[in-house]
C-alpha cells in the first residue's frame, strides 16, 4: 500500500450560485506545519498555497459547475499545478507603488502626486486588459477608486481629493498568488468646517487569474449637507476610464433588477455656460491663470475632462478669487437645484439586456436608480466592466461621451450629492462577458463558502 501526502485538514466548499468559477481565491484557517503545503479540490490536481501576513492560507481555484458541496483537503506536499501566479513588472508612471502581471490585467496602482491634475490621481492609473490589448486608461490620465463627493463640491470649495493628496501606503500582502495594498491619506480641508480633518484609507487586493479586483473603503465619520439633502456617511466614488476623443470604452449602462434612469446633467450644463461666460470675459487685463486655463481647454469646455468643469471654481487653484468663487457658484447651484427635479426630466425604465445606449441620451449622461450590482458595457466588442458594492448604491452618474472619449461609474445623483455609505467593499470585474454581466455581478456577490468537514 502507498501511503499519501498527509492531510493537515479537510474542508467542504460550496459554491453559492452553482456557476462555475476561474481562478477563484479561496481562503483558509492556517495550519501548524513548517512544510511545503497545497491543496487539492476533489479529484483536481494539488494547487499551490501561500501563507498570508496576517494569517491563514489562500489558493486559487478553478471552481466546477454545481453549488456542491466539494470536498477540499490541505496537504503536506508540494503543488501539482501552476497555474497563473502575480509578477510585479517595470511601472510607467512616476508614482507608482506597483504594477502588476495577474495573468488577465497588467494593473498600475499609483499612490498620487498631489499636482492637482487627472493625471496625478491616486488609485488604479493603468488597466491593461491582456486578451483584449486594451489599456482602459491608456495614458494614466485618470484612475480607477477616487472618491469625490461630499469632499470636492461647491459647498466646500471644490477640492478634488486624488488630485491633491498623495497617499501613504502599506505593503499589506505581497505573494505569487495575492497582493494587498493599503493607501491612506488626510483629505485636504475645504470650506466647511465639519469635513475638515477626516482620513481615508483604501485596501486594495489582487488575486492571481482572476478576472476580478477588490476595494474596501473607510472614512472617519462625517457629516454635511450636499445640495440642501443630509450627506452622513456617504460618498461618491469614482471609476474613470479614457479611450480618446471620438470613442467611448463602454456604450451601454445596465442594473441588476432593469435599469431606471433618467437622462442628462443639467449641473454639468449650468457649469459649462457658466464656463463659457467667464472665460468669454477673459481680456489682456485678466490673470495669467485664466488665460492658462481658457488656453488648456482650447476653448471647448464639452471636449475636455469632467474636472475641468469644476477647476475654474476651485478654491485651490485661484483662477478667481473666494468673493467670485461663491458668486458664481451661489447662482449655478440654484439653478442646478430647480432644474434637477424639473417635470421634463422624467424617469424611464428599461429591462433591454445591455440597458441604456448613454452615449445617445442627453449630453451623454444618465443618472440611475438603487442597485448594489451593475454593468458598464460595449456592445460591439462584448466587453464590459462589472461592480458589486456590499451597500446597495442610492443613485449613479454614468457618462459615456465621445466627445472627449471619458467614461465614469459615479455613486452620486444630481448635483453631486454621495449615494454610497462609507464602510464599503467593491468588487470590479473586467471581461468579454456583456451577454452574461448578471452571472458575474452574482459571483462577485457570492464567494464561495468553506465549511470544516465533520467526516473525519
Amino acid at each position: 500500500m502507498i501511503n499519501g501526502p498527509t492531510v493537515l485538514a479537510e474542508y467542504r466548499l460550496t459554491n453559492p450560485t452553482g456557476t462555475p468559477r476561474a481562478s477563484e481565491p479561496v481562503f483558509l484557517d492556517a495550519v501548524d506545519a513548517d512544510s511545503v503545503i497545497s491543496v487539492r479540490l476533489g479529484d483536481g490536481p494539488l494547487a499551490p498555497v501561500q501563507r498570508l501576513a496576517s494569517g491563514g492560507l489562500v489558493t486559487i481555484l478553478d471552481v466546477p459547475e454545481g453549488t456542491g458541496p466539494f470536498p477540499l483537503t490541505v496537504v503536506a506536499a508540494a503543488h501539482e499545478s501552476d497555474g497563473f501566479v502575480i509578477t510585479e513588472v517595470p511601472a510607467r508612471e512616476q508614482d507608482a507603488v506597483v504594477r502588476l502581471d495577474t495573468g488577465p490585467f497588467e494593473i498600475e496602482l499609483c499612490r498620487g502626486s498631489g499636482k492637482g491634475t487627472t493625471s496625478s490621481k491616486w488609485g488604479i492609473r493603468h488597466l491593461l486588459s491582456k486578451e483584449q490589448g486594451v489599456d482602459l486608461i491608456p495614458g494614466g490620465d485618470n484612475s480607477i477608486g477616487g472618491f469625490y463627493a461630499p469632499f470636492f463640491t461647491p459647498e466646500n470649495g471644490l477640492i478634488n481629493p486624488p488630485e491633491h493628496v498623495i497617499a501613504d501606503v502599506e505593503v499589506l500582502e505581497r505573494g505569487p498568488l495575492l497582493h494587498k495594498y493599503r493607501l491612506t491619506g488626510r483629505i485636504p480641508d475645504g470650506l466647511l468646517p465639519e469635513l475638515r480633518g477626516k482620513w481615508f484609507t483604501i485596501d486594495w487586493q489582487f488575486t492571481a487569474g482572476s478576472a476580478w479586483f477588490e476595494r474596501h473603503y473607510e472614512i472617519t465619520d462625517f457629516a454635511t449637507e450636499v445640495d440642501g439633502r443630509a450627506a452622513v456617511n456617504k460618498f461618491t466614488v469614482g471609476d474613470e476610464f479614457e479611450a480618446g476623443p471620438g470613442d467611448v470604452l463602454f456604450d451601454h449602462f445596465a442594473s441588476w433588477a432593469g435599469t431606471t434612469y433618467r437622462e442628462g446633467d443639467p449641473y454639468a450644463g449650468i457649469l459649462a455656460d457658466r464656463v463659457h461666460q467667464v472665460t468669454s470675459g477673459i481680456s489682456e487685463e485678466s490673470s495669467p491663470s485664466l488665460h492658462a486655463y481658457r488656453q488648456a481647454i482650447g476653448g471647448d469646455i464639452e471636449s475636455a475632462n469632467w474636472d475641468w468643469y469644476w477647476r475654474l471654481f476651485s478654491a485651490w487653484e485661484s483662477f478667481l478669487t473666494h468673493d467670485e468663487i461663491r458668486a458664481h457658484l451661489s447662482e449655478v447651484r440654484a439653478a442646478a437645484h430647480r432644474a434637477a427635479d424639473s417635470p421634463a426630466r422624467e424617469w424611464k425604465t428599461t429591462d433591454e439586456p445591455l440597458g441604456v445606449e448613454v452615449p445617445t441620451t442627453e449630453e451623454a449622461t444618465v443618472f440611475v436608480g438603487p442597485s448594489s450590482k451593475t454593468a458598464a458595457i460595449n456592445a460591439g466588442t462584448g466587453y464590459a466592466m462589472t461592480w458589486w458594492t456590499s451597500k446597495p448604491v442610492g443613485r449613479f452618474q454614468i457618462v459615456q461621451r465621445r466627445e472627449s472619449g471619458w467614461s465614469n461609474w459615479g455613486t452620486n445623483g444630481e448635483n453631486e450629492c454621495p449615494e454610497l455609505p462609507t464602510d464599503v467593499t467593491i468588487r470590479a470585474a473586467y471581461g468579454r462577458f456583456a451577454h452574461s454581466w448578471r452571472a458575474v455581478a452574482a459571483s462577485l456577490e457570492n464567494p464561495v463558502v468553506i465549511e470544516a468537514s465533520t467526516d473525519r
